[in-house]
């Protein structure tokens, strides 16, 4: 398969997950390039145990945690308290706040990163508690445990009802 195959079929689905992760299109952009041009050079090592979408999201998901622990992640995020500017507006941040769903996107965001991925990867993108496991690399039955403290989290912070009717919706 063509490396322009292959970005043409899994780009834009791995810019959404890169963005649910580091909520910044610009580096949602730079993962996504970083994941194909591994690939692109690694590509024989890929032994297709899984799909290639399901590879490839791995290593966006892997390349997202990456940034999020690096130096140039935190950096930033001080910035951002200590000026309380933020350094990006993209217009689907925009989109989103103005959306019906603003609130459960923010409260999804206030979510650690490993509850938001159990419940964007469970509701949004309708993955089960097992595939879940494959790819975030623990057992099922932590990705159940995140999943239930995730949505406690959630109806707290947005309410019970709130939550019911918002989780059956996608972004």
């Amino acid at each position: 398969m063509e490396i322009e195959d292959v970005i043409a079929q899994h780009g834009d689905y791995l810019l959404k997950v890169a963005y649910l992760y580091v909520k910044n299109e610009a580096t949602a952009e730079d993962i996504v390039q970083d994941v194909f041009i591994a690939f692109y050079q690694k590509q024989g090592q890929f032994r297709q145990q899984s799909s290639l979408r399901t590879y490839l999201v791995k290593m966006t998901v892997n390349r997202s945690h990456d940034y999020l622990r690096s130096w140039k992640s935190k950096r930033l995020s001080l910035f951002e308290k200590i000026t309380g500017k933020t350094t990006y507006h993209t217009p689907e941040k925009e989109v989103l706040i103005k959306s019906s769903k603003r609130e459960l996107v923010e409260a999804l965001f206030t979510l650690s990163v490993q509850y938001r991925e159990v419940l964007i990867l469970y509701y949004f993108e309708d993955m089960t508690t097992v595939e879940i496991a494959q790819l975030v690399g623990c057992p099922e039955a932590t990705v159940r445990t995140r999943l239930q403290r995730a949505r406690k989290q959630l109806a707290v912070t947005i309410g019970e009802n709130d939550w019911e009717v918002l989780r059956n919706e996608s972004i």
